[in-house]
């Protein structure tokens, strides 16, 4: 049983949310597959405090961040905190030294760095090294300053990206975001409209959302579902905004995926994984925030490809609804179509395919060498 490593950072949602995916994948194939959040092990209250302070500044202050993100993909910054990162760079070789994986698997982009570190000859590397890229168009260099056996992309103009910013092209594989198998079969049907099926996910701006969910159900007919999280002084705020209306909520739900491809639009922030599960529901989306930066070439992936639109309020939201589902839902027919043409809900699958193969570096630990 091939054993693999999905090195993975609590800096935003999308990164935990690939290691999940590709570690229910990973499993199902057969393989021994452990995540691990390195920073959340070796970091201690730092780790917690700068967590929280990454957190606070995209959501408080979208433009400063932006700025460290355009000073991060311009500068070699990264490298220059490495001196700081020896307890984790200590961490990581004693895991190595005792899991002695067949393969290294990262969706975080500093851990290539320490594994660079610890091996500065990759052919030296007794493991696999592969880094899942969770962002789309909008690649902050860090990604691909330390090398990688190969990067795992999610989409095409992602790939052109990077290509142009020097990766050799046969390093990159689309396979796609490794959202849950889940979205890959046993799909529950989604009723056609009427009535239209919106799901609001609450993942930016809590404070707007009981304006949010009056104003959409002052439109006739709509099934809105709100995911609120572990909230519950939000929820009841929710349910004094709906003021008797009919409104379905949910905190926290293992069956998001589900939700998802039972709706007919999701509303929410330009995230990565929120972004990719969406595409992999066939779910066009309404979003109400894009971090600058990581999160432009996510919102411009929608936006590109005709099935999504900025809606950055409440009147705004209601408005594109309204549109969409006006003439029997042509324009809402439309967007679903566009963005079943992006839909890679197998990715995780054949994500951990590629890496048991072998094929784009050697999985030394089980007798397997490149293109096994």
């Amino acid at each position: 049983m091939p054993k693999v490593l999905l090195l993975t950072a609590g800096y935003g949602e999308g990164h935990n949310a690939a290691a999940r995916g590709l570690h229910a994948a990973l499993t199902e194939r057969g393989a021994d597959a452990q995540i691990i959040d390195l920073f959340a092990l070796a970091g201690g209250a730092f780790y917690e405090r700068s967590r929280r302070d990454y957190l606070a500044l995209i959501n408080r202050a979208p433009r400063v961040w932006a700025a460290v993100f355009t000073l991060i993909h311009h500068l070699p910054v990264v490298p220059l905190l490495l001196p700081f990162l020896g307890k984790m760079r200590r961490a990581l070789a004693a895991l190595l030294a005792e899991q002695q994986p067949a393969a290294v698997v990262s969706v975080y982009p500093l851990y290539a760095y320490l594994i660079r570190q610890l091996y500065p000859d990759p052919a030296a590397r007794p493991f696999a090294f592969h880094t899942v890229v969770t962002d789309s168009i909008t690649i902050n260099s860090v990604w691909h300053r330390a090398p990688s056996d190969t990067f795992l992309l999610p989409n095409d103009a992602t790939a052109e990206v990077m290509v142009r910013a020097g990766v050799p092209r046969e390093k990159l594989r689309t396979l796609g975001f490794p959202v849950p198998p889940r979205f890959a079969r046993d799909r529950p049907a989604r009723p056609a409209p009427p009535p239209p099926r919106v799901l609001y996910m609450i993942n930016a701006g809590p404070d707007q959302a009981p304006g949010i969910v009056a104003r959409l159900l002052a439109i006739p007919g709509l099934h809105l579902t709100v995911a609120y999280g572990r909230d519950e002084a939000l929820r009841a705020r929710l349910t004094a905004a709906a003021a008797g209306r009919p409104l379905e909520l949910h905190g926290w739900t293992p069956h998001m995926p589900e939700l998802l491809m039972t709706h007919h639009l999701l509303i929410g922030k330009a995230g990565g994984a929120t972004v990719q599960e969406s595409i992999a529901a066939g779910t066009p989306m309404l979003i109400t925030q894009v971090v600058p930066g990581q999160e432009e070439g996510n919102a411009r992936l929608l936006f590109e490809n005709g099935c999504g639109a900025l809606c950055p309020t409440a009147d705004a939201l209601a408005t594109q609804i309204e549109d969409l589902f006006a003439h029997d839902a042509a324009g809402w027919h439309q967007w679903q179509s566009q963005i079943a043409r992006l839909a890679k809900p197998a990715a995780a699958l054949r994500i951990a395919d590629f890496i048991l193969s072998g094929e784009g570096g050697g999985m030394a630990n089980d007798g397997m060498t490149n293109g096994e």
